[in-house]
């Protein structure tokens, strides 16, 4: 029994040299933090279709998130159903106030929605 053991161990065993080259390497692994750090920095422009009222939802969730600005084509909703249109514009409306946003009308048929560290220009335009 203990020649068996003997044997299982100079199997398992590895040579004097081949541990001091396995300690020799170094190995290091490389962490790239700067791609994720400069997504959170930048500020992502993003545009939305409503077509139904239950598209709002997406769009409140990324402003509250606070790093986009919504820009939302209304105008399938706007030919589909005229009120629920009304009500996802208020309740996108009450959104940007409470996140202290800013919302407005952009043409007939765009509506941009920004969070709080953004507002929205109103004055005369180019006509």
């Amino acid at each position: 029994m203990k020649d068996f053991f003997l044997r299982v161990k100079e199997k398992f065993a590895q040579p004097r040299e081949e541990e001091e080259d396995f300690e020799k390497v170094d190995e290091y692994v490389e962490l790239n933090d700067s791609p994720s750090g400069e997504d959170r920095s930048k500020i992502l422009v993003r545009p939305f279709v409503m077509e139904e009222f239950e598209d709002i939802k997406e769009i409140l969730d990324v402003l509250r998130e606070g790093s986009t600005i919504a820009l939302v084509n209304i105008k399938p909703l706007k030919d589909k159903d005229l009120v629920e249109l009304k009500r996802a514009i208020s309740k996108l409306r009450k959104t940007c106030e409470a996140i202290d946003g800013d919302i407005a009308g952009f043409g007939e048929d765009y509506v941009v929605a920004a969070p709080y560290f953004a507002r929205i220009h109103r004055g005369s335009g180019i006509k």
